[in-house]
């Protein structure tokens, strides 16, 4: 009960005093979504998108390497013969961390210098937004990819120890929940295929948002 109020009431109990304070103190137009789209720097879109891209997907690998390598090292305490061919869960794990580099990369390569008084375009709001949510969408498909196959790989190392027949049976859950990670990786490439590299642009079109000064 405790836990649910402060991760969830105590969040909206901030959020509502903050808007209620502008409100009153004659500051409402602060509270604005679409001020902070236009006003934010399509580098900083971009940028945060690659780095949730890469760190989502090391946690990822992280966690399930964790899972997984404990079980291992506990399970081959009771058998010995598991530590070796359950190796392969751990390299299904490292492979979630793999995607997000790919796609870290791909990404980065969008990423061109521009004077930032001709970088506010809607081709280059475009692109970071595109690398934004591109990068947010792989790095939790990664995420959640890790955390399945560190789980089933855990699974598949205490059932082999108990037996060996069910090695083979459990590993083929593992495969397909590695796929997963594949899924978001094709997703953040889709998302970015239409997103031109950032570009300059004639000072006519340079400022499309009266935010930007």
């Amino acid at each position: 009960m405790g836990y649910g109020y402060y991760s969830y009431g105590l969040p909206v109990f901030l959020a509502a005093v903050v808007a209620l304070y502008l409100l009153f103190t004659g500051s409402g137009e602060a509270f604005n979504v679409g001020r902070f789209l236009e006003e934010t720097s399509p580098y900083a879109w971009a940028g945060t998108g690659i780095g949730l891209c890469i760190g989502l997907s090391v946690l990822g690998a992280g966690w399930g390497i964790l899972v997984t390598g404990s079980s291992i090292l506990g399970g081959g305490v009771r058998s010995p013969r598991i530590t070796t061919k359950n190796l392969i869960s751990i390299i299904f794990c490292e492979v979630v961390a793999i995607y997000g580099v790919i796609i870290g990369i791909v990404y980065t390569a969008k990423l061109q210098v521009v004077p930032e008084n001709l970088l506010y375009t809607p081709e280059n709001y475009f692109t970071g937004y595109a690398l934004f949510w591109g990068g947010l969408t792989v790095g939790t498909c990664n995420l959640l990819c890790g955390v399945a196959v560190g789980i089933t790989g855990s699974t598949a190392a205490l059932a082999d120890a108990a037996d060996p027949n069910l090695f083979v049976k459990i590993l083929v859950v593992e495969v397909f929940g590695s796929i997963m990670g594949l899924f978001g990786l094709i997703v953040g490439l889709l998302m970015v295929s239409s997103a031109a590299d950032f570009s300059a642009a004639g000072a006519a079109s340079a400022v499309v948002s009266p935010y930007v000064h």
